[in-house]
């Protein structure tokens, strides 16, 4: 376990695999839906056919759905969003519920996915 340790000012340690200038000062995501680990560069999730930001799960389910995904509703985890291709498919894209939580991992698991209509992109 290398890094940094931070204290805040309750006395709560964090540590800081990659230290940056950056990681110090932010703790919060400045972007909702975007991937930002203290000292990563906030990323985007764009649909490529319409150089669209997707920023919220309603635009991506719509982008998805035009794709041929569609929601897969499992009740044994609540906590995710769920799309799949089809009944014969292996295919499944797991994103958590909450839209804030949305991170590059998920991003780029759509992208995999999706190759020529999905890209991640540093937020200009």
């Amino acid at each position: 376990m290398s890094g940094v340790w931070i204290f805040d000012k309750n006395g709560v340690a964090r540590l800081i695999t990659n230290p940056t200038r950056e990681s110090f000062e932010q703790k919060e995501p400045p972007y909702p839906g975007t991937a930002t680990a203290p000292g990563a560069r906030p990323r985007v999730l764009v649909y490529l056919p319409a150089n669209h930001v997707i920023r919220s799960y309603s635009e991506l389910e719509q982008r998805l759905t035009e794709l041929g995904w569609s929601r897969y509703h499992n009740s044994s985890r609540p906590d995710l969003l769920q799309f799949h291709r089809s009944e014969n498919s292996a295919h499944l894209i797991s994103l958590p519920k909450n839209f804030s939580d949305f991170k590059i991992l998920h991003m780029f698991d759509i992208v995999v996915k999706n190759r020529s209509f999905f890209e991640v992109r540093d937020v200009a």
